[in-house]
């Protein structure tokens, strides 16, 4: 079985200079804001003092400012440059791994067609969340086959509808958002010929700097005039649960300052807001934490894996609940801030998740 990677890689240019590639220079500076030492920071990403130096005024020599400080007796610290390229690095992560995760798994795919060596896969759409990579981290370790598409909610549900998926990950709010949400999907889903598998319960809210130095707390706040916001991509399902929301208060969304801005996962809305560039947006409690941002929690909500009943049998979907039950997985979920995996794995019709509401 073939495991491809892809890793995001940018190279910054100043008119018909040569470009400089900021893969080493990155792991450098951030062994510096981990050591304080650009002594022990090389040695940490295996390069000599003097070559890293080299790196460093190199890199110097094409911003035209400094990248480090020091003090007496406070070590060597990051500029504000050096700490935006830092920043700029993880938004690149956080906007284009789901895309690059997805591609990886087709080629993955190809490969194992071209050299005649085709395995039976599970072909799973979703949208990008942290259960949903736990879930593909676990089973990876099993040795369970997965061909991967992230995609928004809607799309993967109208994937499965179509008989292009086997699994479809979406989310829906927990309370009085819920009816709503489920007669968006329940035309997609069939109670008859689908059914569920609960992945995880999960929080979603606001995210804002450190310290909260706006002091927004709930959402009346996004239409302050100090307010920059950032949303999640049109047909996503937090944009759409964050539209019912809006609704219920009366808030048009041209009244919100960068409701157009829009990241594809809550981890790229995450490092926008992190990186300085807005000052609130919405997502998971994951993310907000991974990015050492304050969180202003609003509701829960339930994802789910939708399937189609007859698949149930199959031995690789058993594989799936296998993983899904199993302590390792949840155990991955419920360290995860905001999650909750205590009804993890269980199969459920969609009469028994929404009864009426659907």
């Amino acid at each position: 079985m073939f495991k491809v990677r892809i890793n995001p890689h940018w190279e910054i240019a100043k008119d018909q200079e040569e470009a400089l590639d900021t893969a080493v220079l990155l792991s450098l500076l951030r062994a510096i804001e981990e050591t304080g030492s650009i002594a022990r920071a090389a040695e940490m990403v295996d390069l000599s003092y003097r070559y890293a130096w080299g790196i460093l005024r190199n890199a110097e020599t094409l911003f035209g400012h400094s990248l480090m400080e020091t003090g007496r007796g406070r070590g060597t610290s990051l500029s504000k440059l050096a700490e935006k390229l830092i920043w700029a690095d993880r938004r690149v992560n956080a906007r284009l791994s789901p895309t690059l995760d997805s591609l990886a798994s087709e080629l993955e795919t190809e490969l194992e067609k071209m050299i005649g060596n085709p395995t039976k896969q599970i072909r799973l759409d979703a949208s990008h969340g942290f259960a949903v990579a736990a879930f593909l981290r676990q089973a990876g370790e099993v040795g369970l086959q997965i061909d991967l598409h992230y995609r928004n909610s809607n799309d993967a549900v109208a994937s499965l509808s179509r008989g292009e998926a086997d699994l479809a990950g979406f989310h829906v709010p927990l309370g009085e958002f819920q009816t709503q949400a489920m007669q968006h999907y329940g035309k997609l889903l069939n109670g008859k010929t689908h059914q569920l598998i609960h992945l995880a319960v999960r929080v979603q809210g606001l995210f804002v700097n450190p310290g909260n130095p706006l002091s927004i707390k709930n959402l009346h706040d996004l239409i302050r005039t100090d307010v920059r916001f950032v949303n999640r991509q049109v047909g996503s399902g937090t944009r759409m649960l964050l539209e019912l929301m809006l609704h219920k208060i009366d808030i048009s969304p041209t009244q919100i300052i960068g409701y157009e801005n829009t990241e594809f996962t809550h981890s790229a809305v995450a490092a926008f807001i992190a990186s300085g560039m807005a000052d609130v947006g919405i997502g998971v409690q994951t993310a907000a934490a991974r990015f050492k941002l304050d969180f202003i929690p609003l509701l829960k909500e339930r994802y789910f894996f939708a399937l189609p009943s007859d698949s149930l049998g199959r031995p690789e979907m058993q594989q799936v609940i296998e993983v899904m039950c199993s302590e390792a997985f949840r155990s991955a979920v419920n360290q995860l801030p905001g999650y909750d995996a205590s009804e993890t794995g269980t199969i459920l019709t969609l009469e028994q998740a929404f009864g009426a509401t659907r």
